[in-house]
């Protein structure tokens, strides 16, 4: 069997209550510079294969070859972050795996006994879901489209981390 079926783990993704406290933390470990977007314009998003209106920021940032995400939902609509928080819990909440052919994979972790948690897009190929196994617990892996601005924009933020001086550590 392809040990790689969905390709490298690209991605960790905290979700926290609070997303400056949070990046300010990684800052002091040298950690950044950050990436912040104020409510990501997510479309189309699907909790349980239901709609839900949730609200979130999100910032991105590079520690080598892994992407760092802090995600903040700003409200109390259903998704995977909300349950994730009304569970007790702050942190590592998902794996990401960045895919290309999105259908092919989304089928793959469907065969396989996943369910899509919450799904959703943002702008152009930016689409997103996140799988969960019932035999699996605490096992959230998540999906993401990078082709197009998407894609480019993750390369342009692991480059600009690559090479960070330390100076102005949080760009909106």
């Amino acid at each position: 069997m392809d040990m790689l079926r969905l390709g490298p783990v690209r991605q960790v993704g905290y979700v926290v209550k609070d997303i400056e406290k949070a990046m300010n933390e990684w800052v002091k470990l040298g950690v950044g510079p950050w990436f912040w977007t104020k409510k990501v314009p997510v479309e189309d998003f699907q909790y349980m294969g239901k709609p839900s209106g949730m609200e979130m920021d999100a910032a991105l940032t590079n520690s080598g070859f892994i992407q760092i995400e802090l995600i903040q939902q700003l409200n109390d609509e259903p998704s995977l972050y909300r349950d994730f928080l009304d569970a007790g819990c702050e942190g590592i909440q998902h794996v990401s795996h960045w895919v290309e052919d999105f259908d092919a994979k989304s089928q793959l972790l469907l065969d396989l006994g996943y369910v899509a948690g919450h799904s959703g897009n943002i702008g152009d190929n930016g689409r997103f879901a996140y799988y969960v196994k019932e035999d699996m617990p605490g096992t959230v892996i998540e999906i993401s489209e990078v082709v197009g601005f998407k894609g480019e924009f993750f390369k342009a933020i692991a480059e600009i981390c690559a090479n960070w001086d330390g100076s102005d550590p949080i760009r909106s």
